[in-house]
């Protein structure tokens, strides 16, 4: 009687330590886990690809690794997940760029309402309305008013065509009645260079990088362009508050599975993310670190779907009423 015992409670120990998804019974992960990033090493979506794999693999015992297929504003990274099994073993990080995409590029080989599942999101970055220091305006107000004046001179930098900075500024500029030129580069950096030589009006861009040059007065930030003010910068209007009321843009970021994938592999991801997110204090502070929000609960796979579908949806309005289309 005691010996088994004895095994029962050694049974029951060894039990609680194997990994979560295991505990299911699911038995995934069984083997490395391919996290795919549409963009090039060191932006912000690498940067939190990176963050999670490294908690997901000690959460689940099972190596996740990052793989960067950066063209076409993510596409190619997208579609390449999209044509992997369903099985959970390549999954995709993807951004508001999918959505955007989605409106916007008029040959895609893929529909990602249909083709992505919606595992969980992964974080949220404030975009910022920046200005250059030589243009004569400090704040929305005053933007919007000069761009008036300057009907097509006014011009609103961004990392490329498609990006949420891009579409930020279309917005921005249906919103106000504006004629602001858009000027798109290879990359945030690029832009930003431009922007503190003056060579750019103005950007709408991931505000944790350029904070840093806002606080040395190198630019101007004349607001966020989240819904309510960010913790970490609470001095900076939003651009709601400033004029422009129902404005909202934010730069998110997700893990998407190719359609087909089952529930259960779902479920176990989504799952280890919230664990991660709510309960993994290293995480937590490469967090406020990087500058990123935690998404809103429940971030269920239903949750991240719903929101999912009504960001394609309104990034397609915002692109079939400026006229936005890429070949």
């Amino acid at each position: 009687m005691m010996t088994l015992s004895k095994a029962a409670l050694g049974l029951a120990a060894a039990w609680a330590l194997l990994p979560a998804a295991q505990a299911q019974g699911t038995g995934y992960p069984s083997k490395p886990v391919k996290l795919v990033v549409g963009y090039a090493p060191g932006g912000a979506t690498d940067i939190g690809a990176r963050l999670m794999a490294d908690a997901l693999g000690k959460d689940l015992g099972q190596t996740f690794i990052v793989e960067n297929r950066p063209g076409a504003n993510s596409n190619i990274g997208a579609e390449y997940v999209v044509r992997a099994p369903a099985d959970g073993y390549t999954l995709f990080v993807g951004s508001i760029s999918t959505a955007i995409n989605q409106g916007l590029y008029t040959k895609l080989g893929f529909d990602a309402g249909k083709d992505l599942v919606p595992v969980a999101q992964l974080n949220v970055v404030p975009n910022i309305l920046a200005v250059s220091a030589k243009l004569p305006v400090n704040s929305v107000a005053e933007y919007i008013a000069y761009g008036k004046q300057h009907p097509d001179k006014l011009t609103c930098a961004s990392p490329g065509s498609g990006s949420s900075a891009h579409l930020g500024c279309e917005l921005f500029k249906l919103k106000t009645g504006t004629s602001i030129l858009h000027v798109p580069y290879r990359g945030s950096g690029p832009a930003v260079s431009d922007l503190l030589g003056g060579q750019v009006d103005s950007m709408m861009d991931n505000l944790p990088p350029l904070l840093a040059q806002i606080r040395a007065g190198k630019l101007k930030g004349l607001a966020v362009t989240t819904a309510e003010r960010v913790d970490f910068a609470s001095d900076i209007p939003t651009v709601a508050e400033s004029g422009v009321p129902g404005f909202e843009v934010a730069a998110w970021f997700g893990v998407f599975a190719p359609a087909g994938t089952p529930a259960q592999v779902v479920d176990t991801v989504n799952k280890a993310i919230n664990r991660a997110l709510n309960a993994n204090p290293d995480v937590r502070a490469k967090y406020q670190s990087n500058g990123f929000m935690l998404p809103p609960a429940p971030n269920s796979p239903a949750s991240f779907q719903r929101f999912f579908n009504s960001e394609i949806k309104r990034w397609a309005e915002v692109a079939q009423a400026t006229k936005l289309k890429i070949d």
